[in-house]
């Protein structure tokens, strides 16, 4: 534990390394485009659009919550994806940011541990573009849908849900950078689960959906699901417009806390084997 509080301390020392990495990252994503910048708000404004048609209109929400309102289930679904592609991204660029970064590894001096960091913390920057036209979707749907969830003070909440998916995903980065290293086949076994954990994780349908309330393996399953409590909290407070469940995204936290160090030991353990690899 002593080792990953000093290795914090030295990602806090390398700050502005991973500031300019960070800075590079957001550059070249857009580089060469003519919009640049502006697709970070028009790609979530394209994606609630087509969510809005395909979830909201053709196939239509399934579940009583949400009524006969197309919009409030769009509305819904956004919440939830949103934060789910800033988590599925940083999960699959941590998986080969050591191998694509393998020059920068080989300098003796270069701490290997800021790449993961510089990942997970583009993909949030890109994630909080987006949250302007999640919130101001929010307002227009509780201004004029009449059985929508008002806007609450609960929002204020957001950066706390913010910190248990950044520590969670940190934590996941460190493990999956490190290990694929060496099992170059996680990259495509991550592709298969990232895949299963967006339908075990509930984004596309509440907790609230008759299917789980009858099972209680069911809800065991998700109960024991970390992302089901981080996308809950974004529901919860951007969506109903109430508290977060307290009890799961504290478990939550700790969670990410003990796997942040998990990763992060792991990380250690192996980055003398990373120049030979990559």
């Amino acid at each position: 534990m002593l080792k990953a509080i000093e290795n914090i301390q030295t990602l806090y020392k390398y700050r502005v390394l991973i500031q300019n990495l960070i800075s590079r990252e957001l550059k070249a994503r857009y580089r060469g485009t003519v919009l640049g910048f502006l697709w970070s708000f028009i790609n979530p404004l394209l994606l609630m659009i087509i969510y809005t048609i395909v979830f909201g209109f053709i196939i239509g929400p399934r579940d009583p919550a949400f009524g006969s309102s197309s919009i409030l289930y769009a509305l819904f679904l956004f919440c939830g994806v949103l934060p789910w592609t800033w988590f599925s991204s940083s999960m699959v660029e941590s998986a080969n940011i050591l191998m694509i970064q393998g020059n920068l590894i080989k300098k003796v001096l270069f701490p290997a541990e800021i790449l993961p960091v510089v990942v997970v913390t583009s993909n949030f920057i890109h994630f909080l573009f987006g949250l302007p036209i999640l919130l101001a979707a929010k307002i227009l749907i509780s201004v004029f849908v009449p059985q929508a969830p008002p806007v609450s003070p609960w929002l204020v909440m957001l950066p706390l849900v913010f910190l248990v998916q950044f520590v969670f995903s940190l934590g996941l980065g460190f493990l999956i950078s490190s290990l694929t290293v060496h099992f170059r086949d996680i990259k495509d076994i991550l592709s298969n689960l990232l895949t299963f954990w967006f339908s075990a994780t509930p984004i596309i349908y509440p907790m609230s959906f008759p299917a789980i309330q009858k099972s209680s393996l069911f809800r065991l399953f998700l109960t024991l699901n970390p992302m089901t409590h981080i996308i809950g909290g974004y529901h919860d407070t951007r969506y109903s417009g109430q508290a977060p469940d307290w009890a799961g995204l504290g478990g939550t936290l700790l969670f990410s806390l003990l796997l942040f160090w998990f990763g992060h030991t792991v990380f250690d353990r192996l980055r003398d084997s990373f120049p030979e690899e990559v």
